[in-house]
């Protein structure tokens, strides 16, 4: 979904679609209980609990990157990983289970490192504080790998948190989603002063669309208004609904909404950035194994397979990175 900030932010579940930044966000995350199950990624908990999915735990000490992994993973045999399910083809719900194209890529490197992955479903903008308090090992959520994120600077260049490295697996940027027939003739975010658009809420698509409300009034026209929403999938409903003229977000997201055959995506992509996997500073041993492990699939053809699956081989990348964002 996916993903999400200032530039994953760029495209990205740049969630924006890079979605939202992560230090200081204000979304709430519910808590919840995962449970891992022998071969399938299913979904438990109680209370209060967000929705969780995980692949069954595996024999990991013969596997190729398993001594990789920090011990306290090994001695786990599971890597707790946080996203916001909401975000299709890259991640989200399927009746009980978590499903899209993260959760495929992981079990593709699950299989490399010998551990399962356990997905937990949260709030975009609430992940990387999650995370830094030791909620999730990693994040897993179509995030747009930028500068502001690895040093852990708020949408003003204050320093909010630690940061994160990441390790890059996609490319993305944002599009334009109108309704089909393009009533209102749209054809890129310049021609949006003066419109209603919906986005995401802290992605990268709302930061696009942030600055074009300061292009709207340096060239003396009406600025946009953005209707910022939780979830993609709201922003969507209030296209349909005619609310908006247009919804901004990644274009994995956009082009697959357009399938319905209720919407169109119009123009360019716009700040194309990597979607990376997001892990705490202090967890070097972790980003560096997840490094080799992606670098394994991408050479024996596992993840252009994962891609071609989900219609997202465009975003493909032909070598493993980490931090490769700006």
């Amino acid at each position: 979904m996916t993903a999400r900030t200032p530039r994953r932010p760029g495209a990205a579940r740049r969630r924006s679609s890079l979605r939202a930044f992560g230090p200081g966000g204000n979304r709430r995350m519910a808590a919840s209980v995962a449970v891992a199950v022998t071969g399938a990624l299913l979904l438990a908990g109680c209370g209060d609990q967000t929705d969780s999915a995980g692949g069954g735990k595996v024999k990991g000490s013969k596997a190729p990157l398993f001594d990789k992994l920090p011990k306290k993973i090994q001695k786990a045999g599971v890597i707790k990983v946080g996203t916001d399910a909401a975000y299709k083809p890259m991640e989200y719900k399927d009746g009980q289970k978590i499903v899209g194209l993260d959760p495929d890529l992981a079990n593709l490197l699950g299989k490399q490192l010998g551990v399962s992955f356990q997905f937990t479903n949260g709030t975009f903008d609430g992940l990387i504080t999650s995370m830094q308090t030791g909620r999730f090992d990693l994040i897993m959520s179509s995030m747009t790998d930028t500068k502001d994120r690895q040093q852990g600077l708020d949408e003003q260049g204050k320093k909010v948190g630690k940061g994160v490295d990441f390790v890059d697996y996609l490319t993305a940027g944002s599009s334009i989603l109108v309704k089909k027939g393009n009533p209102e003739k749209v054809k890129s975010v310049d021609e949006l002063c003066g419109e209603k658009v919906a986005t995401q809420r802290g992605t990268t698509s709302h930061e696009i669309l942030k600055k074009q409300i300061d292009k709207c009034k340096k060239n003396r026209e009406r600025p946009l208004t953005i209707e910022p929403f939780e979830t993609d999938d709201q922003a969507r409903i209030r296209l349909e609904a005619g609310g908006v003229v247009a919804d901004i977000s990644d274009f994995p997201v956009a082009a697959n909404a357009a399938k319905g055959g209720q919407f169109e995506v119009v123009g360019e992509q716009m700040e194309s950035a990597p979607y990376g996997i997001a892990v705490a500073k202090e967890n070097s041993k972790l980003r560096d194994a997840l490094k080799e492990a992606l670098a394994k699939v991408i050479e024996d053809g596992s993840y252009k397979k994962a891609l071609k699956k989900w219609g997202v081989e465009d975003g493909g990348v032909t070598e493993a990175k980490t931090n490769s964002g700006t």
